[in-house]
């Protein structure tokens, strides 16, 4: 076996339904099955020596043997030889979360619907993407999300698993049923495209707004990581949407409708216009005005940060410029109420930060409290375009990593 690959045979036939439920009698205590739940939390965030595994819970060498046993047994976990380049002394194995383990992520925006495939051990297995000419309506959405997901349903369930869906939806998710109260931009209102997406594939579903499991995947994986405090902002078709980090856990809010910082009023002269949206931070800095001013249209990503990067046009800078003040008022607001360690940008907010990256951490530090400002860092997603997909797929593994042993 390679190293850095889990091994090649199918998981039993008993530990691959749709649902990701099998059978395992009684298998451990409450104290056993929490222990379970440790360990592979830990792998799920990045490989482990078994020796490390033992310092981080504190539990006996043979206590973590047994245990990594069991989510080897499971399916969720294998050892591999360390480098022994980088060994002093008797090498401990490493353990790895088995990405034949996966969860599929979909996310919905007026341009397209991507679906992905990520892996326990946190890897993009598998992106697709499919452009749509107008916004989907929920139907269409639902219908286009399964098809594409039955497409690859064989690929990922001959040699492991599938334990559910993760929804990156851009609008207000009650967090209780997954319910989209109001998403402006696609025209969705008290959708349950959680019930739907579940009754149409099998598997079980959950659903978050974007940005929110935007911060959850650069907590885990990205900028973020070992940050307890953090705002993340993304820019995406569908307009600005905030996830927070706060004591290390999401800041959800009563319903899970924080961090909507794209409807924060920024521009005053709008105000006596008395709309909810104008003047609002997503009408000021909106990724349709620099595709205009690009000259693009229905583009991914990575195409808008590239043609940013590559434009001389003097119309295109002062646009970016003007938009940077806008969002550079708005991070004012968040450092002086949350006080965060780090923000992170992402979507076109990293593209557009990136243009003249000075300029927009001088805004925020000239306009906020010197104290509150203090440490403050304004960086890049790490994740890139793959950011919504790992995020959204950490909805579905969540069960899973509360208790490994329900397999």
């Amino acid at each position: 076996m390679n190293q850095n690959t889990p091994p090649s045979s199918p998981l039993p036939s008993s530990l691959t339904s749709p649902t990701g439920a099998g059978s395992t009698g009684g298998r451990g205590d409450r104290t056993r099955r929490h222990n379970l739940s440790r360990v592979l939390t830990l792998l799920h965030r990045g490989a482990q020596r078994r020796s490390q595994l033992t310092a981080q819970t504190g539990l006996n060498r043979s206590t973590i043997a047994a245990l990594v046993a069991e989510l080897t047994e499971l399916g969720l976990a294998y050892e591999s030889e360390p480098d022994p380049t980088r060994q002093v002394g008797r090498p401990s194995p490493m353990v790895n979360a088995d990405a034949r383990t996966v969860a599929i992520a979909v996310n919905p925006e007026i341009d397209a619907i991507t679906v992905g495939v990520v892996g326990l051990d946190g890897s993009l297995l598998k992106r697709i993407r499919y452009e749509t000419e107008t916004p989907p309506t929920v139907s269409e959405f639902v219908k286009i999300s399964s098809l594409i997901i039955e497409s690859v349903r064989g690929e990922y369930e001959s040699t492991g698993r599938i334990v559910g869906i993760g929804i990156a939806a851009p609008g207000l998710v009650r967090v209780e049923d997954g319910l989209v109260r109001w998403a402006p931009h696609l025209h969705w209102r008290d959708e349950p495209i959680t019930e739907l997406l579940a009754e149409a594939t099998g598997y079980p579903v959950s659903t978050s707004n974007d940005a929110s499991v935007g911060a959850l995947g650069e907590h885990i994986y990205g900028a973020g990581r070992d940050i307890d405090d953090l705002i993340y902002l993304n820019g995406g078709a569908s307009g600005i949407g905030g996830g927070i980090i706060a004591g290390g856990r999401p800041l959800t809010g009563r319903a899970g409708y924080a961090g909507e910082f794209g409807h924060v009023r920024v521009e005053n002269g709008a105000a006596e216009k008395g709309t909810r949206e104008e003047g609002s931070l997503e009408t000021e800095v909106n990724r349709a005005d620099l595709l205009q001013a690009l000259g693009l249209t229905n583009v991914d990503s990575e195409t808008l940060d590239a043609a940013l990067r590559e434009s001389t046009d003097p119309a295109v800078s002062e646009l970016v410029h003007r938009q940077l003040l806008s969002l550079g008022t708005s991070l004012r607001n968040a450092v002086n109420v949350l006080n965060p360690e780090v923000i992170v940008l992402g979507g076109f907010l990293a593209s557009i930060f990136a243009f003249d990256p000075e300029f927009l951490i001088e805004r925020v530090r000239s306009q906020s409290l010197e104290a509150s400002f203090e440490g403050v860092q304004i960086v890049p997603a790490q994740l890139g375009a793959d950011l919504l997909m790992i995020g959204a797929a950490e909805l579905a593994f969540a069960a899973l990593l509360e208790d490994p042993a329900a397999l």
